[in-house]
């Protein structure tokens, strides 16, 4: 019994500093209306200002959570060999977030019904 609880709390831990939390859907809420992504990609996340920007609502949340990292490296002057996106105001936007932000935000977003779902 004393190893099934060791091991528990060993994967635990790992999980947790994997960064393997539940990310919380209110600060993801308020971190998107805080760093206002809404003008640009609506408040729904769903009616973006340019045809050429993202529908955000809806999309996977480990996608998102890539994406918003790709900018931020790309912001930071990672190497052209890591995984990077460049773009102006991408880049100007998520310099700001830190890693509990993009998560929560990522969360959130997901958590959106897309308007691009097919319904039966």
């Amino acid at each position: 019994m004393k190893k099934i609880s060791l091991a528990l709390a060993a994967c635990a831990m790992f999980a947790f500093a994997s960064g393997a939390f539940a990310a919380d859907l209110a600060a993801g809420k308020a971190a998107f209306d805080k760093y206002t992504c809404a003008s640009c990609h609506g408040a729904d996340a769903k009616t973006s200002v340019m045809a050429s920007y993202p529908v955000l609502a809806g999309q996977h949340e480990d996608y998102l959570r890539h994406a918003l990292g790709a900018y931020k490296r790309g912001a930071s002057g990672a190497p052209a060999t890591a995984n990077i996106r460049k773009n102006a105001i991408m880049g100007a936007m998520v310099a700001q977030l830190s890693p509990a932000d993009i998560a929560n935000i990522a969360a959130w977003l997901s958590s959106l019904p897309s308007p691009l779902a097919v319904r039966k």
